[in-house]
């Protein structure tokens, strides 16, 4: 029987169609083979070349060396030791001083009375003057106002500090959470090489199709990347608490630390109390609240008592070579055009902008407090649906590898379920990390951390 000459057509087509699909196929699987041999090849190139070991230290350690060594921390203490020389400076206005003055004159013509020299054409007068504040109520504020303000500095060193270590604390549990996705990646890409090969054996057997390999392949190179991006994170997440703890290097997390959370009746206001930033604050308004009560003293007298004695050489006709003088200063202000009501005012708003700043502050905190607990709660049954939710995956995994190799299903069911496995693994290590997370919020929402 004669042929149809458009089936034939379509029959050439085809086998040429198919042809060209085959050898496409090859010339893909050629580039898959050819680009992961590179990347490995380039892989190990940079470890050989980066290949240096990293630093791995403990959590408490994490936490100590940023505490001592990071740089924010000294400029708290270059803060603190300003303020403490300021304090300095204003106790030694308020305190007795002795100055000596060395005065030179040298005259002429020399005046002469009967003969006799009035002032010698060159004196030396050698004086010395002692002052002693007998009444400075201005500068006995002042001295006040500068202790307060070292209080401040120690106050806002401490909060600094806690901002370092949760910093540092929230490096470290990055650090953790990445290299835990890193292992989740490997093991899937473990999982996708040991797929790939049995397809593959398959294939070379006659009993698979290489489009059940290229499958495979395919899903095993984008493991392959998922990896590499997981292990570039690790890396930088180790950068990061390099820095904060000041190393010269790349740090990593030796163990995972365990926060444990305090079940305790303590009411909110008591826990409050403990936090470094709500004590700045508390600090802030009570010496703005000095210096606006020490505004009345700007108008009481200043008393001063001043001794002078000196010595001239040679002495004149005239004026001794040995004297002395005791002077009483009273300074009184009486008028100088409102600039003093003008302070006090600007006082009052400094106080009043405190004040506000602190209440915007302890809300803030309140409802810090109360969202950590709900995190805490929250997160917790977050991970355990996750980590039922990865073992019900790892089933379907087995169940559908299983159903694969008995000829019951095709590789797309298996790869889907690696695929949902993963994520799922994923989805519970990240819920893991949510849960360190808060519950070191929770640490820091009530003031227990740092120690």
């Amino acid at each position: 029987m004669p042929r149809n000459p458009v089936q034939s057509a379509f029959r050439v087509r085809s086998e040429c169609v198919q042809s060209a699909v085959t050898r496409r196929l090859e010339v893909a699987r050629h580039i898959l083979r050819t680009t992961t041999a590179l990347s490995a090849i380039l892989l190990a190139g940079a470890g050989a070349v980066s290949g240096q070991p990293v630093e791995a230290i403990t959590f408490e350690e994490a936490i100590r060396r940023a505490v001592t060594n990071n740089p924010s921390m000294q400029q708290a203490a270059a803060g603190i030791l300003r303020a403490e020389s300021l304090l300095q400076q204003t106790r030694a206005l308020a305190l007795p001083s002795v100055n000596a003055n060395l005065t030179t004159n040298v005259i002429g013509p020399v005046p002469e009375f009967g003969g006799q020299t009035i002032v010698p054409r060159s004196q030396l007068n050698s004086s010395l003057s002692l002052a002693v504040p007998v009444l400075q109520p201005v500068r006995w504020a002042q001295r006040a106002q500068a202790g307060d303000q070292v209080v401040v500095s120690q106050r806002t060193a401490d909060d600094i500090r806690r901002e370092v270590a949760v910093a540092a604390a929230q490096s470290y549990l990055a650090i953790i959470a990445q290299k835990r996705v890193l292992e989740l990646n490997e093991r899937a890409r473990e999982n996708a090489r040991a797929h790939y090969e049995y397809a593959r054996q398959r294939y070379e057997g006659g009993l698979g199709s290489r489009l059940n390999a290229l499958r495979a392949q395919q899903e095993l190179s984008g493991d392959e990347a998922r990896v590499e991006d997981a292990r570039l994170a690790v890396r930088r997440a180790q950068e990061a608490l390099g820095v904060l703890v000041a190393s010269a290097g790349p740090v990593d997390a030796a163990s995972e630390p365990a926060f444990d959370v305090p079940q305790d009746d303590v009411p909110d206001a008591e826990l409050l109390q403990s936090r470094t930033d709500l004590r700045v604050f508390v600090a802030r308004q009570s010496a703005a609240e000095r210096v606006l009560n020490d505004s009345w003293r700007e108008y009481l007298p200043s008393i001063t008592t001043l001794f002078a004695p000196q010595v001239l050489s040679p002495s004149g006709l005239f004026s001794p070579s040995r004297s002395w003088s005791v002077a009483l200063v009273a300074s009184v202000p009486i008028w100088e055009a409102g600039e003093r009501r003008g302070r006090t005012t600007e006082r009052r708003a400094a106080l009043d902008l405190v004040r506000a700043e602190r209440s915007n502050v302890e809300r803030q905190a309140t409802s810090e407090l109360r969202a950590a607990r709900e995190a805490v709660q929250s997160t917790e049954r977050a991970l355990a649906s996750a980590r039922a939710a990865a073992e019900q995956a790892e089933e379907v995994v087995q169940i559908t590898d299983v159903a694969f190799r008995a000829g019951a299903t095709t590789n797309i069911e298996v790869i889907d379920a690696q695929r949902r496995a993963r994520d799922a693994e994923t989805t519970a290590a990240i819920a893991e990390d949510a849960v360190r997370r808060a519950r070191l919020e929770l640490l820091v929402a009530t003031g227990r951390f740092p120690r």
